[in-house]
């Protein structure tokens, strides 16, 4: 059994340790249909790893997911970057106050994770 997701603008989970295990858990928890993708993402990141005998693709990784958890832990925050991605994607407006928006949010996952 799972415990209850917190109510309000708080996080729902606390920022997990930047291991492929806590980070898979967080996205178990907050997002779980995006493990298909972590879990693609992850043997891609591994075997780019053994072909270029070098841990930078598997550390970029980890730092992808880990903003990813920053951000979906809180839900509020989670939405509003969703509806930003999908203004910039829709091009029907001028996307620069969107795009500093999302650097913000990103900046704020970034030091989240200790990135």
């Amino acid at each position: 059994m799972t415990a209850p997701m917190p109510m309000g603008d708080g996080p729902l989970i606390p920022m997990p340790e930047l291991t492929v295990a806590a980070v898979r858990h967080a996205i178990a928890r907050i997002a779980p249909s995006r493990i298909h993708a972590f879990d693609e993402h992850l043997a891609e990141a591994a075997t780019n790893a053994q072909q270029s005998q070098s841990l930078a693709p598997l550390r970029a990784f980890i730092h992808v997911w880990a903003i990813n958890v920053a951000i979906a832990r809180y839900p509020t925050r989670a939405a509003r970057f969703h509806d930003l991605e999908a203004l910039i994607d829709a091009g029907n407006e001028d996307p620069t106050d969107a795009l500093t928006e999302v650097q913000q949010i990103l900046q704020a996952a970034k030091a989240e994770a200790g990135l």
